[in-house]
């Protein structure tokens, strides 16, 4: 019998991962983080106290059972912890890269009250990466359903969504508007935080699913909501587009060339390949001197892509001070080995025109923190007569993002005051059978977030489809009884096996009758 695992027992120190020399991944997109190698994990693995209360599973937005992959990992049984994993997280390899463990499930970690809390995300990590060395994937005996399921977007609410319909024996068709799958997996992270073999390995675990990709679809302008319903014969939709639309200051200015969005920059390097001009012939402006407007994760991003592509100086304007700064703490530290010169608490009021059209400097005020707003956070106020100008001759902003309107331009879909899909409790839209989620439906949030609400959805749907759910056999849904027909739910698109005379022998035969719920 193992011994017990106690604060005083474990490893004290969290197992330290290799990185690339700032000085040299600054000139590449390859991957800062090396991760860890099978004894790195063994090591930290050791540390988990696997404690009965489990916060880490409630700090997971997907409820991935840490303890019980991390004791896979301890046992030397690796299939068996990605096996766990996958039970409801099929993109360890990505989530271990880009989510906010520090805020979920390793925020709440139990070490973490006395030392540095589990390092979960490296160890998601090296499973998810193990599993594409190894090219293991669960494909478990799907039983047709005759149902088609549409799910608009590829990103990762999309994908989570079209992977839990598909195990239910759905045939799903997933329509992404770009010309490659993966959605802000793809087009808003870079190489060097999440590379595309990474998110190419795991679409194609959803493609062995039987998942179908229909790539440069832009629902909405080829085809609407209600046409998929009703005409393309989908039994269910769900839309995951995301929140892509970007958002501006609105300063004198800001439509100088040289002033574009942190998505427009990111899209056209990362998926469009900008990075790799003249092979690919997508143009990107290259400023000498940039300044990126936020201090976000996009930002961050922003920031380190503008140095890899050549820029001599980078500078981060924030109108808050560095407490409040909503990146994670590894982007920000990267950022600054790299280089990066941070303008806390400083708002920029105006883009300075060159006098032909372009971007020659921008004109900045200092902040100072008074009264918390409805954030939280401390408001910034600005100080009278601080203003000054920064030399710079591209401008970039990553100040957050809107709804893309379209959905609701060419459907009836019911928006909210935002712009954003109205949604209830189990994500369903104001079109029956339409279901939405993540960003589209929230504004911007995380990827495991996303990928909760496609799986939250997905269940939702089921329901309406009257699919059994293998996540909650026997979950009872509403009160009062519902009526069985030959022992069946009525709620439930199933098969019975039952016996009826045949005509003029009186003799019985057996023959299976499906009963849908129609």
């Amino acid at each position: 019998m193992a011994k017990k695992r106690t604060i005083r027992t474990i490893p004290q120190r969290r197992t330290p991962v290799r990185e690339q020399d700032p000085h040299e991944r600054v000139k590449n997109f390859g991957e800062v983080s090396c991760g860890y190698g099978q004894e790195d994990a063994l090591v930290e693995a050791e540390r988990c106290l696997l404690c009965p209360e489990q916060p880490c599973v409630s700090g997971c937005p997907v409820g991935i059972n840490i303890p019980k992959f991390i004791q896979k990992i301890s046992d030397k049984d690796f299939r068996g912890a990605y096996d766990v994993i996958t039970a409801t997280n099929l993109l360890p390899a990505v989530c271990g890269r880009v989510c906010p463990q520090e805020s979920q499930c390793e925020g709440v970690c139990t070490v973490g009250d006395t030392l540095e809390p589990v390092a979960i995300g490296r160890l998601e990590r090296w499973v998810g990466d193990t599993a594409i060395a190894e090219g293991w994937v669960n494909v478990p005996y799907i039983e047709p359903a005759g149902l088609k399921v549409g799910i608009v977007g590829s990103g990762p609410a999309g994908m989570a969504c079209a992977a839990d319909m598909a195990k239910a024996g759905c045939d799903v068709t997933v329509y992404e508007a770009f010309h490659l799958p993966g959605g802000v997996l793809r087009y808003g992270i870079p190489d060097f935080r999440l590379p595309n073999d990474v998110v190419d390995a795991e679409i194609r675990n959803l493609a062995k699913l039987g998942v179908k990709f229909e790539c440069n679809t832009l629902v909405g302008r080829l085809f609407s909501i209600e046409q998929m319903i009703d005409e393309l014969g989908f039994h269910a939709v769900f839309v995951g587009t995301g929140a892509g639309y970007p958002t501006m200051l609105g300063i004198p200015g800001d439509s100088l060339n040289g002033v574009l969005s942190a998505n427009e920059l990111l899209t056209r390097c990362n998926l469009m390949r900008a990075k790799d001009f003249p092979d690919y012939d997508t143009p990107l402006p290259l400023g000498r001197r940039v300044a990126v407007v936020g201090a976000g994760n996009t930002a961050m991003d922003a920031m380190r892509v503008c140095l890899r592509l050549g820029a001599q100086e980078v500078y981060c304007i924030y109108r808050r001070s560095r407490a409040e700064c909503p990146a994670r703490a590894e982007e920000v530290h990267h950022a600054e080995e790299e280089g990066v010169e941070f303008h806390w608490l400083t708002n920029p009021v105006a883009i300075l025109d060159d006098g032909k059209g372009g971007v020659r400097g921008m004109r900045c005020v200092r902040m100072e923190l008074g009264e918390p707003d409805d954030s939280g956070r401390r408001r910034p106020v600005a100080v009278a007569g601080s203003e000054h100008d920064i030399e710079t001759d591209l401008v970039v902003f990553a100040i957050g993002t809107n709804a893309n309107p379209i959905m609701g331009q060419t459907s009836k879909l019911k928006l909210n005051k935002r712009g954003y899909i109205d949604t209830d409790a189990t994500l369903a839209t104001s079109i029956a059978g339409v279901f939405a989620g993540g960003d589209i439906v929230t504004g911007a949030a995380t990827v495991i977030e996303a990928m909760g609400a496609g799986r939250k959805a997905a269940r939702s749907m089921k329901a309406y489809l009257g699919l059994r759910d293998a996540d909650a056999p026997y979950a009872s849904e509403g009160k009062g009884k519902t009526g069985k027909l030959f022992g069946i739910d009525l709620k439930e698109r199933n098969f019975v096996r039952i016996r009826v005379a045949t005509a003029g022998s009186g003799a019985a035969s057996a023959f299976h009758a499906g009963l849908p719920n129609t």
